[in-house]
C-alpha cells in the first residue's frame, strides 16, 4: 500500500508543480511561498528531494523565549528526542502570531479559510545532529486548521478563542484562551510592538539558534516522525511586550515568569512538507 501511495504520488507531482507556477503566477501569498526556495544558502541541510505540500505566511510574530532548566522539561518532552540546549540551558518560546494564505500546494489560499490566529508553545531537540523544534503545543482559532493538523502532522493542535486587535498602532494586542477539551486550561494576553530596524540573526548566536530553525519532530506510538520547513532567514526587529497573562506553559508544569527575551517579525513566508518516519538514536 505504501509503494502504491509514492508512485501515484511521484506521478501527479509534475501536474501539483504545474498547477503551482500557475498559482505563484499571481501577485500575493502563493507567490511569496513560492518565490522563498529560491533562496537555500542559510539553510542547514538541502532542501527534501520530495514534493512539499503546504505553504503559509506568518505574519505580526511575537518570539518570546524563557531559558529553563533542562530538568524541568525533560520528562514532558519524549523520549525518544535528544534536548539540544545553548550553554547547557534549555528555552522554551511562546510564539503567538496570524497564519494567512494557508493552502495546498497547487492551488491558491481560499477566502476566509486561509486565516486565523495561532499560538505556540514550543522547545529545542535534536536528532542526528538536525536540530528541530518540539511542540508542547500548538493553539489555533481555526477548528478545520486544528483538526487537519493533528491528522497530518500528528501535533498537540487545539482549539482556542482568539483576537488580534490594533487599536493603537503599531501595538498589537493578543488574547487567546484554550477552549478545547482534548488539553488542559491555557490562556495569553498581553501586546507587543516592534522598534528598531530590520535585521538577521548573526550565525552561532543564541538569537539565530532560537529562530533559525528547518525541522519539527513528533513522536506517535514510539515511532518519531520528522516535517522539514523552508523559509527565507528570517528578518527580525526588537520588540517591546506588555504580557498580563501568559499560562501557556503550566500543562507541563512551568510558570515562565521573568523578563522573556523577545524579537518582532512581521511576517514569513514558509513551504512544508509532509511527515517522514525516522530513526532516532
Amino acid at each position: 500500500m505504501r509503494w502504491i501511495a509514492h508512485t501515484a504520488a511521484s506521478a501527479l507531482a509534475p501536474v501539483a508543480e504545474a498547477a503551482d507556477a500557475l498559482a505563484g503566477a499571481l501577485p500575493g501569498a502563493a507567490q511569496r511561498q513560492r518565490a522563498s526556495l529560491g533562496s537555500t544558502a542559510h539553510r542547514p541541510w538541502l532542501l527534501p528531494a520530495r514534493p512539499w505540500a503546504m505553504g503559509q505566511s506568518w505574519c505580526d510574530l511575537l518570539f518570546a523565549h524563557w531559558p529553563v532548566p533542562a530538568e524541568q522539561i525533560r520528562a514532558h518532552v519524549a523520549p525518544e528526542l535528544e534536548l539540544d540546549l545553548f550553554d547547557g540551558e534549555a528555552w522554551v518560546s511562546v510564539t503567538p502570531f496570524e497564519v494567512r494564505g494557508t493552502r495546498v500546494r497547487g492551488v491558491l489560499p481560499p477566502p476566509v479559510l486561509s486565516r486565523f490566529p495561532e499560538l505556540n508553545v514550543r522547545t529545542y531537540v535534536t536528532v542526528a545532529d538536525r536540530p528541530g523544534i518540539w511542540f508542547f503545543s500548538l493553539d489555533a482559532a481555526s477548528s478545520l486548521a486544528v483538526m487537519a493538523a493533528r491528522a497530518a502532522y500528528r501535533l498537540p493542535y487545539f482549539r482556542a478563542a482568539m483576537a488580534i486587535d490594533a487599536p493603537d498602532e503599531p501595538w498589537i494586542e493578543y488574547r487567546s484562551e484554550r477552549t478545547d477539551p482534548r488539553g488542559a486550561p491555557a490562556a495569553f494576553r498581553g501586546r507587543y510592538r516592534a522598534r528598531g530596524g530590520h535585521r538577521h540573526a548573526d550565525p552561532g548566536s543564541l538569537e539565530a539558534w532560537l529562530v533559525e530553525r528547518y525541522r519539527l519532530y513528533t513522536v506517535d506510538g514510539g515511532r518519531v516522525y520528522a516535517g522539514d520547513i523552508h523559509h527565507r532567514p528570517w528578518t527580525l526587529q526588537d520588540a517591546e511586550a506588555d504580557i498580563e497573562a501568559n499560562t501557556m506553559a503550566a500543562p507541563v508544569g512551568l510558570d515562565l515568569d521573568g523578563e522573556p527575551l523577545v524579537q518582532y517579525a512581521a511576517r514569513q513566508d514558509v513551504v512544508f512538507w509532509p511527515l517522514v518516519r525516522i530513526e532516532a538514536g
